[in-house]
């Protein structure tokens, strides 16, 4: 049902990774130039299917194993993500480009968070039918 509580969570993480990347910057380079994720379109790819992962799984509340394997993705997602800020923020060659990191790297870290709550509420809605099934 549209109505509980992983579609909350869901709203949450699509909300975080398809709105504020707008708002926080990523990071600040040597210049002094603030990094949104407008400006790195492989990080703004990723937000966005991200988000777009948690909108399909909102609207496919009646196949719930479905719901669960898109939140899993998104969360695999949402890692590979973070090894992007990583690998970006610790380049061991002399001229880096990164020079300040911004709070931007952590909204991969808040949406995994939300999709681990959706889904433990997912599997929590599967148990419950599951066990209704079995009393009939």
């Amino acid at each position: 049902m549209i109505q509980r509580i992983q579609t909350l969570y869901l709203i949450l993480s699509a909300g975080i990774s398809a709105g504020l990347i707008f708002v926080f910057h990523l990071w600040t380079n040597t210049k002094g130039v603030k990094v949104f994720a407008l400006d790195d379109y492989m990080c703004l790819a990723v937000f966005l299917g991200s988000a777009l992962l948690s909108l399909i799984a909102i609207f496919s509340f009646k196949n719930r194993k479905f719901q669960f394997v898109l939140g899993r993705l998104n969360i695999l997602l949402n890692f590979i993500l973070l090894v992007i800020f990583v690998t970006q923020s610790l380049n061991l060659s002399g001229e880096t480009n990164v020079s300040e990191n911004g709070i931007g790297m952590l909204l991969p870290i808040f949406s995994i968070v939300c999709l681990v709550l959706a889904n433990k509420a997912i599997k929590k809605d599967e148990d419950l039918v599951k066990s209704v099934d079995r009393l009939r």
